[in-house]
């Protein structure tokens, strides 16, 4: 299990700590899969800035085939998970990596409309 702080600077000056956590469950975890999972999930909070904590998870146990869990945990108990399952550990984190981007790019733009209420288009007056 490795664990590592990234700080990062946000656009508003806003500093963020996250948290990145990499297991393994039957494989050993080498140092370019470590530096390929880290590299890939310290750029999720660009696309949802609340994240403070990501948890990579590969399991080896798919005969195989290699597994691939991301949960990344956000401020006010919100929590993304993307998974892939394939042969390829590289290509694994990166659809996994895909599918919250998509999921987080998702969430952001809900929590963005809903701040933006339309206002009703008033009558021209004459």
């Amino acid at each position: 299990m490795r664990a590592g702080f990234i700080e990062t600077q946000e656009k508003y000056l806003r500093r963020i700590i996250l948290l990145i956590t990499i297991s393994g469950k039957h494989i050993e975890i080498t140092e370019s899969i470590k530096k390929h999972a880290e590299d890939k999930a310290s750029k999720l909070p660009k696309y949802y800035n609340s994240i403070n904590q990501i948890e990579v998870i590969i399991d080896g146990s798919q005969g195989s085939g290699m597994s691939v869990e991301i949960i990344a945990r956000a401020e006010h108990s919100k929590v993304f998970v993307g998974t892939e399952t394939g042969e390829d550990v590289y290509r694994c984190i990166d659809m996994a990596v895909h599918k919250l981007e998509r999921q987080l790019r998702r969430a952001k733009s809900k929590k963005r409309d809903k701040k933006h209420i339309s206002s009703p288009e008033f009558p021209e007056l004459t």
